[in-house]
């Protein structure tokens, strides 16, 4: 590990223990960056009360432990340790991550089997803004974990069964199979939707019908099952027509939805019951995990069978933890779902440790996903009131970016290559780059620009380091140094890089992609300093000095690729 607040954490811990006793090596000695030096440590400030010292005397203390530090340890105001790091070691540590094909970062020991439950659209309707967060954060998650060496299960809980079901298979009677699956396959589900809603609440008849055929669905009839499929095979060539463009890790084999579970809720209701887990309450069987109650501060009820029979969400939810513990064996659960559902998936996760289906070995959270907003502040939606259209968005996007880079002289074919690069990237960064569970508004204008902590901005600035090297017509392979720091800007660069596998690491265990975003830009930013004050190709930079930016250039490239990379950033080679 070469992340110099990693290292500096061990160190000064081993300090701790030296200079106080083996009880005090797990106190985290707060190290952050500092502007009067590379780090500040603050630990001393915490630790003289438990040690009824003066935390100065305290601080003094530790910095003699680090005598041998490789850099320079100093003492200032009340008990703050400014540390700043020696130029050799930053070269040697970068030079190691340049020699390192996975650029510092770690893998996971042991390996962690872990569960990720993102996108869901409902196959009833068509994708739509909506989807868009879950989708793109649930799958940076899922590249994280993978790259830490974690297996992962990607869940796509798709709402693929239900009520609604009945109207939709009769619509498609009506209007026959293969203009229905021409519909579906054409983005217009929603449209497909409303026709069938329409007229089942103006039609008796196909009322009747489609409630006849959920029954018929219910219970397995063969040619209504036939239907079905062909109602979902339809939508889901849709779904993934949304997901390559959108360049997300989705395939038909991670679909598990709503339906798969549809055999296991008579179970479900069963065992909980029996295990006295679930009881009867106004004719409706449900759990009363405790802790939750309603505003009239009785306990709140977690529904598993409504009293006519019928299940939810809940059932569903149930069967599917109860599943992904014991079936697919796995240690961590993500639910990459709206933010609104915070109360419902408390309740679910409460209700599966008290029927011991939960254990405290597994992990369970939810991820939180914020709302969209328009520029007016309100939820983003067309001007007619209705949710945009996923696809309809993504197409903008493109077109727009294409818009941007018309007059650069490109070929239509590298064009457009470019402008979907740069269009999926700006729209997934900007979500991405903002804390998930927070609100944020969706402005094409600020997300394509190409300054600012945009995609575009990343991603122009791996395709400049790009151009130095097919200027210097040097592989950036090649490119392996020694790294040696004379500037200001080369040594807050390589320092900077030194601190990608942490952050990765990081990410994966908070759930954060905005930690790497943040890093990313921090990094190209740096890189821009560097580049401006730093010359690299120009003539009479000596050989060394030339030799020594060009391996930094290939280090903040591969950084810069592989962090947009684990985010599904797209990395166009020209821009």
């Amino acid at each position: 590990m070469t992340d110099p607040q990693i290292v500096l954490t061990e160190r000064v811990q081993q300090a701790l223990a030296r200079a106080f006793g083996a009880e005090h090596a797990d106190a985290d000695p707060l190290i952050r960056p500092s502007q009067f030096a590379d780090f500040q440590a603050n630990v001393a400030m915490s630790l003289a009360k438990r040690l009824r010292r003066a935390p100065r005397e305290v601080a003094e203390a530790i910095k003699a432990e680090l005598s041998d530090f490789p850099g320079q340890v100093e003492v200032s105001g009340p008990g703050f340790l400014n540390i700043t790091l020696g130029n050799s070691w930053i070269e040697s540590e970068a030079r190691r991550m340049l020699d390192d094909a996975r650029l510092g970062v770690g893998t996971a020991m042991p390996p962690q089997t872990v569960v990720i439950d993102y996108s869901a659209p409902n196959a009833a309707k068509e994708m739509h803004v909506g989807h868009l967060r879950t989708t793109i954060v649930g799958d940076s998650l899922a590249r994280l974990h993978e790259h830490l060496g974690n297996k992962v299960i990607r869940q796509n809980h798709l709402g693929d069964w239900g009520t609604p079901f009945g109207m939709l298979i009769e619509h498609l009677l009506d209007i026959g199979e293969e203009a229905a699956v021409a519909q579906l396959e054409a983005g217009q589900g929603t449209e497909f939707y409303q026709a069938a809603r329409a007229k089942f609440d103006s039609d008796e008849t196909f009322k009747t019908r489609a409630r006849t055929r959920v029954s018929t669905l219910q219970s397995g009839d063969p040619d209504t099952l036939r239907l079905w499929h062909v109602f979902m095979e339809a939508t889901v060539r849709f779904f993934n027509k949304v997901y390559e463009l959108l360049g997300v890790t989705l395939t038909d084999a991670d679909i598990a939805g709503e339906s798969m579970y549809n055999p296991m809720l008579q179970k479900t209701c069963d065992d909980l019951e029996a295990s006295g887990t679930a009881l009867i309450s106004e004719g409706a069987l449900c759990v009363f995990p405790p802790g939750f109650t309603g505003s009239d501060d009785k306990p709140l009820p977690l529904i598993i069978r409504k009293s006519d029979g019928g299940y939810g969400y809940a059932t569903t939810d149930m069967a599917a933890i109860r599943y992904r513990v014991h079936d697919l064996k796995a240690d961590r659960i993500l639910y990459v779902v709206g933010a609104d559902q915070a109360l419902h998936f408390r309740m679910v996760y409460a209700a599966a440790r008290m029927a011991g289906w939960l254990p405290d070995t597994v992990s369970a959270e939810h991820v939180q996903i914020g709302m969209m907003l328009g520029k007016d502040g309100r939820r983003f939606k067309t001007r007619s009131g209705e949710s945009v259209k996923l696809m309809d968005l993504l197409n903008e996007a493109i077109d727009r970016a294409a818009a941007a880079i018309a007059d650069r002289g490109y070929d239509q074919a590298t064009q457009k290559e470019i402008a979907h690069a740069v269009g999926m990237g700006a729209v997934k960064y900007a979500d991405l780059s903002v804390s998930h569970d927070s609100e944020y508004v969706f402005d094409f204008d600020r997300m394509l620009a190409f300054t600012g902590n945009t995609a575009p901005y990343l991603q122009y600035a791996q395709a400049r380091i790009r151009s130095i090297f097919r200027r210097g017509n040097v592989d950036p392979a090649t490119a392996t140094g020694p790294i040696v720091l004379g500037e200001a800007a080369e040594r807050a660069l390589a320092l900077q890089l030194l601190g990608f596998g942490g952050v990765v690491e990081q990410t994966a265990l908070t759930c954060e992609p905005h930690r790497l975003c943040a890093f990313i830009y921090a990094t190209a930013t740096a890189f821009t300093d560097f580049f401006e004050q730093c010359p690299v190709l120009k003539e009479g930079v000596d050989p060394d000095t030339r030799a020594s930016r060009l391996a930094l250039c290939a280090l903040t490239l591969r950084v810069l690729e592989t962090g947009l990379d684990l985010l599904g950033v797209p990395v166009p080679e020209r821009m």
